[in-house]
């Protein structure tokens, strides 16, 4: 049943995704002075949106663990999973931010980057993960989680920085789409459409990739487990 169940959902973040590529490349018009190259738009907004929300989910994870590691370990583990699977799938998608934003200031600004305040504060973010993730790969002993989970707080703190950035200093960088005054947003409601829908595509398929990832690492702490209780017997 689960396994029918994940496929109809990855059926439907095809065709929700296929959707969302149909009306981005297709029906929004051309923006007027970036023409055909604003249609990044549509992929690099909403990849930094869902790269934020599971980024959020591995700070909860990181919190969850630390608060439940004492008194309630296989709690922990659970939280610990979502941790290190947000992180995973954060990563993931503020690659695709830092890849498709070059692209586009190369068209808008004349130059491939610029040490503007939300490229470098974006640029640290992905750089802080990394290390959590090279952390939990190559760290070993009771402290790595623990350590992983502090790590991810932290990483976490840059978040709101790279939000606000704009609004805190003075950037080569659009306004955001929401919330950044009188001049900002879209106006044309063929393009609102297409940004919505590639919103849900790409937050439907990074739910997908999240859920399959927490599973993984639900297995593999198990795995653990058993060869630990294993080795215990064996003495």
């Amino acid at each position: 049943m689960k396994k029918l169940a994940i496929g109809l959902y990855a059926a439907l973040t095809a065709a929700l995704m296929a959707w969302g590529f149909y009306q981005a490349i297709y029906v929004a018009p051309d923006e007027q002075t970036m023409h055909e190259v604003q249609r990044i738009f549509y992929y690099h907004v909403p990849s930094a949106m869902t790269a934020f929300l599971f980024f959020a989910i591995s700070l909860a994870g990181s919190i969850g663990f630390l608060a439940l590691r004492r008194n309630h370990p296989v709690r922990a583990l659970a939280a610990d999973a979502w941790a290190v699977s947000g992180a995973e799938v954060g990563v993931v998608f503020c690659t695709v931010v830092l890849i498709t934003g070059p692209l586009w200031g190369r068209r808008a600004w004349g130059i491939w980057w610029t040490w503007d305040a939300r490229l470098t504060t974006t640029l640290v973010l992905w750089l802080l993960y990394v290390s959590y993730l090279l952390l939990r790969r190559f760290a070993a002993g009771p402290q790595m989680q623990t350590l992983a989970a502090v790590l991810g707080v932290f990483a976490a703190l840059d978040v709101p920085i790279v939000y606000m950035s704009t609004r805190w200093w003075r950037t080569q960088h659009p306004a955001p789409v929401f919330g950044g005054g009188p001049d900002s947003g879209i106006k044309d409601p063929a393009m609102l459409h297409a940004f919505g829908w590639n919103i849900a595509a790409w937050l439907a398929w990074g739910l997908l990739i999240l859920a399959l990832r927490y599973r993984i690492e639900r297995q593999h702490q198990q795995l653990i487990a058993r060869q630990a209780q294993a080795a215990l017997d064996e003495i």
